[in-house]
């Protein structure tokens, strides 16, 4: 497996080998020893997966606060999707700065967003499926988010982004400015 890191410390982009033939593919997509020596020790209690009909459906920012606070391994298994993690933690260096990558089926890269980021992404095709491992439980009263289009954070969302799609949820979110210190950042 490959590890791409990026200039946000702790987000990590992870791509299996592919080992194919006229038939297909054998990829190992996950490996709890790899991930551990390499991203960290986090157990995964949950896989999460989520359809999405039309292109341009926008989800997020998503994240849950203490003590349900999650991290996530996201991939797509059908379609194409624009990924992105915001760095939320209170005295980082890089607060309110993003990463993002398009994750797609053939290209198999999958983004280890951590606890202390707001998670959120963009369809790219129609019927584009994300699954994703979390490290905590869904938790009602720990469910937060942050505004999609905050100026703030100024993410590059691709052309095909369609604000329609929003959840009412998503429409309501905070902007950076009057996000809650949720999160610290540790050296």
């Amino acid at each position: 497996m490959e590890i791409k890191l990026f200039d946000i410390a702790d987000v990590k982009l992870l791509t299996p080998w592919h080992i194919g033939d006229e038939r297909g593919y054998f990829a190992e997509t996950f490996r709890a020893d790899f991930f551990a020596e390499h991203v960290g020790d986090f157990t995964f209690v949950q896989d999460n997966e989520s359809l999405n009909v039309q292109q341009g459906t926008v989800r997020g920012l998503h994240f849950q606060s203490e003590p349900h606070t999650q991290g996530k391994l996201v991939r797509c298994t059908a379609g194409a999707l624009f990924d992105v993690a915001v760095d939320i933690r209170h005295g980082s260096p890089t607060f309110g700065q993003w990463v993002a990558e398009t994750l797609t089926p053939d290209n198999g890269k999958q983004l280890w967003i951590p606890p202390g980021f707001a998670h959120g992404f963009c369809s790219l095709e129609p019927n584009t499926i994300i699954c994703y491992k979390v490290t905590g439980y869904y938790s009602a009263e720990c469910n937060k988010g942050l505004r999609w289009d905050d100026s703030a954070i100024d993410i590059a969302w691709p052309n095909a982004t369609d604000p329609d799609t929003l959840s009412p949820k998503d429409r309501q979110q905070p902007q950076l400015t009057d996000l809650p210190a949720y999160f610290s950042w540790r050296e």
